[in-house]
């Protein structure tokens, strides 16, 4: 299959699918574009939203799937999706041979629902990274490219980026996968970097007006004190490990160009999982962290994953479910505050969409089941954030007082308060002049 072959045949079915085909523009036998969706404000400033991962709404009951594409296009936000893996079928399994029939459909429900579509240049066909060609093996894919074949890489994000016009926010590679030099014990940023200028080269050429960043780095911490931290980075919650550090200053200094900076985290420590002083006072690192980038790169600070649940203790790959989900949505509220404190442009929330059962911390019920589709408490969330916190707002103090020995976090505009408690157990608060009896956990919208 070439790489507009049998493009319009599959958005149409999509848009049956969602019943959404008036949000959908463009000609037949070309890739459309969008009709009003955020993609149109441009910019590196696409504030809150989500990524695609394995499970998403492009598949499952039609009802099911019609509820969710339907959640999505009430509140449009930014959408990413990766290149290969994460919902993505292996773009390229032979030199010159494309396969785009499952991007295609996740590109599709982004157009579909409005939202500024997003792409993460990961992972690559495995006859990049020494495979056969013809053949994936999925075991693989968070092998890095071989250096040999960078340049094949970059093609295919130029192939990637005729494809589909309208996308114009290209996150190259994820996490630097691939790139851990096991002898030096530090990251390999100079093939990272190697890689990257060759993309954003590429993706320049085919247009002049995408958007590029990198280097998507997990930043991890170590806890206070420990050797491993560095001292340009640091809190109550610990402190960066030097070599995200590093990885961030040589980028910074060799990249050909980027119209922002990438990183992903989470606030609990990188061995142990430890929320250090605690769940709530640990979701400062982002603050800290964001405005540390905004100062090192005077770039726009892009998170694409953050991260505030420890991991499941039986490390069920994506496990997270310990927690309660109002204790959930508080700590992630007041995380999410904290990026909105430091500046970040854009946040990104790994949604860990289910097939089945229970889904914590999932955006919507499981398109697989006879009724999913519904929104999740994360999602309003989301869209309360994507609604009443854009990049750019201008935040005001507000009057806060609690029953002894209670913490409660606020964010505010001129119209809206945010109100969190951090606290297990009901709390007697005053907010803005408002007397208020909060719930364990309760998280509270207010007129301003």
């Amino acid at each position: 299959m070439g790489p507009n072959d049998g493009v319009w045949k599959s958005a149409l079915s999509g848009l049956e699918r969602w019943g959404l085909g008036a949000l959908f523009g463009g000609r037949g036998g070309e890739q459309g574009r969008s009709s009003g969706g955020l993609d149109d404000q441009g910019g590196a400033q696409l504030g809150w939203g989500f990524t695609h991962t394995q499970y998403s709404a492009d598949h499952g009951v039609p009802d099911a799937t019609r509820r969710a594409g339907a959640l999505l296009s009430g509140q449009p936000m930014p959408q990413n999706q990766h290149l290969m893996g994460w919902g993505a079928e292996n773009p390229e399994p032979a030199p010159g041979r494309y396969d785009f029939e499952a991007l295609d459909q996740r590109v599709e429900l982004m157009r579909a629902t409005g939202a500024a579509p997003v792409l993460t240049l990961c992972g690559a066909p495995d006859w990049m990274k020494g495979g056969r060609k013809g053949r994936t093996d999925w075991s693989r894919l968070e092998a890095a490219p071989d250096p040999r074949h960078f340049a094949d890489f970059a093609r295919l994000a130029g192939v990637v980026a005729r494809r589909y016009p309208d996308i114009r926010h290209f996150l190259v590679w994820n996490e630097l996968k691939g790139f851990y030099d096991e002898d030096k014990r530090r990251w390999d940023y100079e093939g990272y970097t190697e890689l990257y200028n060759l993309v954003h080269a590429e993706l320049k050429r085919q247009n002049p007006e995408c958007l590029v960043g990198g280097p998507y780095v997990v930043v991890d911490h170590e806890p206070p004190g420990d050797e491993d931290g560095s001292p340009e980075v640091r809190g109550a919650w610990g402190a960066l490990d030097r070599r995200s550090v590093d990885v961030i200053r040589y980028w910074n200094k060799y990249k050909v160009g980027a119209d922002f900076v990438v990183v992903d985290g989470a606030s609990y420590t990188r061995e142990g999982h430890r929320t250090i002083p605690d769940e709530f006072a640990a979701t400062e690192k982002f603050t800290d962290v964001t405005r540390w980038l905004r100062n090192v790169t005077g770039l726009p600070v892009w998170w694409a994953e953050w991260y505030v649940e420890p991991p499941a203790e039986d490390d069920r790959a994506g496990g997270r479910d310990g927690w309660s989900e109002q204790h959930r949505a508080a700590v992630q509220a007041t995380a999410m505050t904290r990026l909105a404190l430091g500046g970040a442009a854009t946040a990104l929330y790994w949604n860990p969409q289910r097939i089945e059962g229970d889904c914590p911390g999932c955006l919507w019920r499981s398109t697989h089941l006879d009724d999913g589709g519904g929104g999740l408490p994360m999602a309003r969330l989301l869209g309360w954030f994507a609604r009443e916190f854009p990049p750019g707002t201008v935040f005001r103090r507000v009057a806060v007082s609690a029953e002894a020995g209670a913490r409660i976090h606020v964010l505010a505009h001129e119209s809206v308060v945010l109100v969190v408690s951090t606290e297990r157990r009901q709390v007697m608060a005053s907010v803005d002049g408002q007397e208020l009896t909060l719930a364990p956990y309760e998280v509270r919208w207010l007129d301003g």
